[in-house]
């Protein structure tokens, strides 16, 4: 009971943080977005609709024969749509891909293929009551997941989103999931086929490095959060269309059972020490040698990065997934907070 109320203290006093944090920042009155994903293979917990402006469920898949969509569980994706009678302002969004989805190249390769999987994504729409489709193909040209990939694939890609838009209509959403580096996709090209970007500013190191600091520190990864939005912006991707993706998940050692759950549990069972790097506003644990072994976000450091979506005026943020969050929906909470409120 000691442990139960010492961590109900710590998240309390983290989410008084984060409030203060916004007290503290000029008031903005734009509209922005939240984005979250939402998961197939979870739990299969619904989140509560309010806290977010679109769901993006995650996923469907390319079909074998490279010309339709395969959904997983779609009974759960009807659930999920179902969630518009309590918020009816919430747009859900078919995501296509995942790390290890494969078959878009050859999907992509030929106007006939192309079009036929462009027109099975309308139907999914309409089948469904969706409000559009999120190409989460990870990634062209590479074959870093596992899956097929082709030199064309960049310009295939300019296709694909071409011949999506016209499928769709200028009344679906058209989204896209992107690496932080910006790379992969010629974004120039392809930006006025789409909605908006959301950037996987995430997954950019592993311990002992930190996979999403905000600013440049001697923990960051390959490339911080700001690095991954500039990167967009000089890529082609205007502000307003730009949202950052944010991790409610922490990375590391999942096979070590302490900290695979810390995030929602808050215990380190006495070998693990919290620790805040003050340059990329992130926290994090350390063993006893004073090693970083697990990288994590809590609701200060999402604070601070709904801070800098305002401060640089970009369309929202997005944030997978919503059951990895901790059992007082601390990050979704914080992220509604900041980018939902009109403050």
């Amino acid at each position: 009971m000691v442990f139960v109320s010492d961590m109900k203290s710590r998240r309390f006093f983290s989410l008084l943080a984060a409030l203060l944090l916004m007290m503290a920042t000029a008031e903005v009155q734009a509209e922005r977005y939240v984005v979250a994903y939402v998961a197939s293979w979870t739990t299969q917990e619904l989140p509560d609709p309010t806290l977010m402006t679109h769901i993006n469920y995650a996923f469907g898949h390319v079909t074998d024969s490279f010309d339709g969509v395969r959904i997983q569980n779609p009974d759960f994706l009807r659930k999920v749509v179902g969630l518009k009678v309590q918020n009816p302002k919430l747009r859900v969004v078919l995501s296509v891909g995942g790390w290890t989805s494969g078959n878009f190249s050859e999907m992509a390769a030929t106007k006939k293929t192309r079009r036929a999987f462009a027109k099975d994504c309308r139907r999914v729409v309409d089948e469904y009551g969706l409000d559009g489709i999120d190409i989460d193909w990870e990634y062209p040209t590479s074959n870093a997941a596992g899956i097929s990939c082709s030199p064309d694939d960049t310009d295939n890609f300019t296709l694909l989103m071409r011949d999506l838009r016209a499928a769709l209509g200028n009344d679906r959403l058209l989204t896209i999931a992107t690496v932080a580096d910006a790379k992969y996709i010629n974004l120039r090209d392809c930006i006025d086929y789409l909605d908006f970007v959301n950037i996987m500013a995430y997954d950019v190191a592993n311990p002992p490095k930190h996979h999403t600091t905000l600013y440049r520190s001697e923990l960051s990864g390959r490339i911080t959060v700001e690095e991954a939005v500039e990167a967009h912006l000089k890529a082609g991707v205007p502000k307003e269309k730009l949202l950052l993706g944010m991790p409610l998940y922490g990375r590391g050692d999942h096979s070590n059972p302490t900290l695979d759950k810390f995030v929602k549990t808050g215990n380190t069972a006495g070998k693990y020490f919290r620790r805040w790097d003050d340059v990329g506003k992130v926290p994090y644990l350390v063993d006893e040698s004073g090693q970083l072994v697990w990288a994590y976000d809590n609701a200060v450091s999402l604070a601070y990065k709904c801070r800098f979506i305002i401060e640089k005026d970009l369309r929202g943020g997005m944030y997978w997934e919503c059951t990895e969050d901790t059992p007082l929906q601390e990050g979704m909470r914080t992220i509604h907070m900041w980018l939902m409120n009109k403050r």
